[in-house]
């Protein structure tokens, strides 16, 4: 008989050790701070250019500083002018008019744009009058729009709706007529009706081209709109503008440019996370 005690034991197993944490992940968030700290200054890099050649070359007598003062000073009145309350009540008036302008000709050209784009015989119809009206400045019917609407907010809303509706509607048009006939083929051999094509093909194939044109409305009814306020106007940035430029308050006057600029700066960031909420499906293949 073989003794128990005798027996041969198995080999105990050492415990596992506890992973270690992996060294990289301490400097992990310092250098993704590190890498979007990069990214920011490259990106501002020529705004911060341009700001430092517009504070020094005033003040080493390469232009004259009555005419273009150094950014500095034009800051100082950015802000006397906002601490004052004056540049809140002239961007409300310039927001108002053009955001009334922009949402009506968003809310009339793309459906128009569908259908023109969708339907040959309409598009055969109305094209002559497209051209003719496409090719037409808006600013050149300002006196038009002053004569028929007055001198009021009417005519300065109806001139940025007819200056933002032409690129909403030329892009839509085209994005229409720009979806793959491929996938429309497919789309009705699978059964689907007019209804469900336009929401699950057309609608989302020309979505980049729609929102690109409503991209450039927005840019136009900033524009457009300052132009009007120059002309017939008791409040807005046009009015700052031309205000100040009649009075020679020119830091003011800087002052008004600076804030459309940035204005036009927060509007397209706004349409692109729009259009970014839009367009999902999209695939970014730049690096």
């Amino acid at each position: 008989m073989v003794d128990i005690a005798e027996r041969p034991t198995r080999p105990a197993v050492p415990a596992a050790a506890p992973p270690a944490a992996p060294a990289a992940a301490a400097p992990a968030l310092p250098g993704r701070l590190l890498g979007l700290g990069g990214r920011v200054l490259h990106r501002s890099a020529a705004l911060l250019a341009l700001a430092a050649v517009w504070e020094t070359a005033p003040r080493a007598g390469l232009v004259d500083r009555v005419f273009l003062p150094p950014l500095s000073e034009v800051l100082v009145a950015w802000w006397a002018l906002l601490t004052s309350g004056q540049l809140a009540d002239h961007v409300q008036a310039s927001l108002t008019r053009s955001l009334t302008g922009l949402g009506l000709a968003v809310l009339i050209a793309i459906p128009l744009g569908l259908l023109i784009g969708w339907y040959r015989p309409l598009a055969d119809l109305l094209s002559p009058l497209l051209e003719v009206f496409r090719n037409t400045a808006a600013l050149a019917l300002l006196p038009v729009f002053v004569l028929i609407l007055g001198l009021g907010e009417t005519s300065k809303i109806a001139l940025v709706l007819y200056a933002c509706s032409w690129p909403i509607l030329l892009n839509t048009i085209a994005g229409v007529k720009g979806v793959d006939p491929l996938l429309v083929r497919s789309a009705r051999s699978m059964g689907l009706d007019h209804l469900r094509l336009f929401q699950k093909v057309i609608l989302p194939a020309a979505v980049p081209t729609v929102f690109t044109g409503v991209r450039l409305a927005g840019a136009y009814s900033i524009l457009v709109l300052v132009a009007a306020e120059m002309v017939g106007a008791k409040a807005g940035l046009g009015y700052l503008v031309n205000y100040a430029q009649y009075n020679f308050a020119i830091p003011d006057m800087y002052a008004g440019i600076i804030t459309i600029s940035a204005i036009g700066l927060v509007v397209n960031q706004l349409l692109v996370t729009v259009e970014r909420r839009f367009s999902t499906w999209r695939v970014d293949v730049t690096a």
